[in-house]
This record gives C-alpha cells, structure tokens and sequence, in this order.
C-alpha cells in the first residue's frame, strides 16, 4: 500500500468514525443492531459516501467457493464496517473480521 493509498483509508476510518459516534449520540444505547446500522447507513450516504449493506463475502479454495460471509457495510469498496451491539468485543468478533480481511483481501 502506497503513502497516498494509506492517507485515504485513514481518513476514510476517521470519517465513518465520526459518522458512528453522531449515530450513538443521536440514538443512544438500547436498539438493536439493525437499527444502528440502517442509522449509519443513511448518516453514511448524506455525508457523500458510497456504501453498500449486507455484503457477500466468498470464501475460495483453489477456484471454488468453499463458504460465503455477509459483512455489515462496505464502504467505497475499501473499508469492512462490522457492527456489534455488545457489551464488550470477544475474540469472535475479532476471528470474524480478520476473516472478511483475509477473504477480501481489503
């Protein structure tokens, strides 16, 4: 990854950062997942970015699909959004996203 390439994709997190935390003032604590992710969504696309939900993620193995992940939201192509409405962050939750890294190779 190129300096240029790195710069985009730090400021493309601090954007969706800031998107995330207007979501969590605007709504609070007690909703579920969905709802936080239909609100970022739409936060999303009026601050002007490209986003797509519930994505499908293939698993290959020597040209044949061997699994199928579904990520949260992608934005602008580049960056895994996976939404948790937990308490704390497990390890599977970490397991889960390093997977969807690795499939996409994003």
């Amino acid at each position: 990854m190129n300096t240029n390439e790195h710069r985009y994709l730090n400021q493309l997190s601090e954007q969706v950062i800031g998107a995330a935390f207007e979501v969590s003032n605007v709504l609070g604590v007690g909703f579920l997942e969905k709802v936080y992710e239909k609100a970022l969504l739409h936060e999303l696309r009026l601050r002007g970015m490209q986003v797509t939900a519930q994505q499908r993620i293939e698993v290959n193995y020597k040209n044949e699909c061997v699994g199928e992940y579904v990520a949260d939201i992608v934005v602008d192509n580049r960056l895994i959004v996976e939404l948790k409405c937990v308490d704390a962050i497990a390890l599977e939750h970490v397991a889960q996203c390093l997977n969807y890294l690795k499939a996409t190779g994003l």
